[in-house]
């Protein structure tokens, strides 16, 4: 008890005050592993500014331009790239250079005709894959949750945050469903059931593709889906890392190299030996 004194915080008031709002700093160590930044240059990362991929999943535009296509050396040349508004994510314009680009998105740079998408290799890290012009106007987009809105009109939530009013009264959640992205209207919709085709986009089997097998039901935990890859080895995650990308065997999106196969150790040795030789 302070005896009739006022506890007096650093800045003179009442309170001791705490930071206001959020951190706009991000330490070079505690940034995503998947964004392969070396932990010597530098003592910051970029930190993704809040959009529709979360913080941990997500590529900003600064490692994207600067460290995987290497079309700038520093993040002030990026900054000096994205404010000739040159750079397009999902079909909108981005000056943002911590913009948070996702599983999915498409990237467009029109002063080079170059197209990509983002998907993940088989080590869970994001695969740029380089796509058509006309393809880069749909993307999938996996359905988180489907409601109810005001006046009894439906609407499904997307895993990048779209909301699309009038589904197909068909598609729950788990889905998928193929959106053009300048209408945001759905092209076509796949179910998640056994048989479709699929990739894991979090955890340890992140990035494999597979066929659905099974799923096991777990009221009140997570439900758990077994998947098949084409050489046959099995595999299980949670539901919610399964995204569904085609119909049977068939991918409605281009996969990166090796098709979402995961090699052993033994598999990999042997191919670098084979490219060495």
């Amino acid at each position: 008890h302070t005896h009739g004194k006022e506890r007096r915080g650093k800045f003179g008031d009442n309170t001791s005050m705490g930071r206001r709002g959020p951190k706009k700093h991000m330490s070079r160590l505690a940034a995503p592993r998947h964004w392969m930044l070396n932990k010597l240059s530098g003592k910051y990362a970029p930190k993704p500014s809040p959009g529709p991929h979360k913080t941990r999943e997500c590529l900003p535009l600064v490692v994207l331009l600067r460290n995987r296509l290497k079309y700038a050396l520093t993040c002030k040349e990026v900054s000096l790239i994205v404010m000739q508004r040159l750079i397009k994510v999902d079909g909108k314009v981005r000056t943002d250079t911590n913009y948070p680009a996702g599983f999915m998105d498409t990237i467009s740079i029109e002063k080079t005709g170059e197209n990509f998408r983002l998907l993940f290799d088989t080590k869970g890290r994001f695969a740029i894959v380089p796509i058509a012009a006309k393809e880069a106007n749909v993307k999938l987009c996996r359905v988180r949750s489907q409601a109810m809105g005001k006046r009894g009109i439906p609407y499904i939530v997307t895993h990048d945050g779209r909301t699309i009013r009038y589904p197909d009264p068909l598609i729950k959640a788990n889905d998928t469903v193929k959106i053009d992205i300048a209408e945001n209207k759905i092209l076509d919709h796949v179910k998640f059931e056994v048989g479709n085709l699929a990739m894991v986009t979090g955890g340890y089997s992140q990035g494999r593709v597979g066929v659905v097998s099974h799923r096991e039901k777990h009221p009140g935990g997570y439900d758990i889906v077994h998947l098949k890859d084409t050489k046959g080895h099995s595999f299980a995650t949670r539901i919610n890392n399964v995204f569904v990308i085609g119909h049977g065997n068939t991918s409605l999106v281009d996969l990166p190299k090796r098709k979402g196969v995961r090699l052993s150790i033994e598999e990999e040795k042997q191919l670098r030996l084979k490219k060495q030789s």
